[in-house]
């Protein structure tokens, strides 16, 4: 009998070594030499403290800041732990009333009609971290108030954030609100330069 036991442990041992040790580790080594930002989780650092990923939203709620989607991920939202949508359908009552609530809050943010969708739903992880560049122009006039900064510096910084498609073919343009915000951040204050 061991004499038929000891093959199926032999390779058992030798596969899991080979594809759950030597394969993992040679991929993860190949992936620090070509993509070691990705492989890393497209962290984003200043002033060597990590703020972010540009892969994963992040909630702002500052009048000074671009703020994100709506995010269906945990119970305060951006939560990468509970990645998923919130499983609503159209006709939900509960959608409907937040996504009501949502457009109240814009509009009294100074948000105009028509709002954009990205605005006030949330993507199918609750993670994603753009904005369209029409949600994002939106925003403009409040955020140069709360900065005291001209509304043209803030459209400039916009217009310099926004991602094309891929090839100029796949996607839409897109706004990372990270790197946005990072950008506001970094921009000269009133008077200077």
């Amino acid at each position: 009998m061991l004499a038929h036991v000891r093959p199926a442990l032999v390779m058992m041992v030798l596969f899991t070594l080979l594809t759950g040790l030597a394969y993992p580790l040679a991929m993860t080594g190949l992936a620090q030499l070509v993509f070691p930002s990705a492989a890393n989780g497209s962290l984003m650092i200043r002033a060597n403290t990590i703020v972010g990923s540009e892969l994963v939203g992040q909630s702002f709620t500052s009048d000074r800041y671009f703020w994100p989607r709506p995010s269906a991920a945990g119970d305060k939202g951006y939560n990468a732990a509970s990645s998923s949508g919130s499983n609503l359908g159209p006709l939900s009552k509960k959608l409907i009333e937040r996504v009501n609530g949502d457009v109240a809050a814009l509009h009294k943010a100074g948000a105009t009609s028509p709002i954009p969708v990205d605005a006030v739903t949330a993507s199918a992880s609750g993670l994603d971290p753009h904005i369209s560049p029409t949600f994002a122009a939106q925003q403009v006039a409040r955020i140069a108030a709360a900065r005291k900064i001209p509304e043209a510096q803030v459209r400039e910084l916009v217009e310099r954030a926004t991602e094309q498609p891929f090839l100029g073919l796949f996607g839409e343009r897109r706004i990372n609100v990270l790197r946005l915000n990072l950008a506001l951040d970094a921009a000269p204050p009133p008077g200077a330069g």
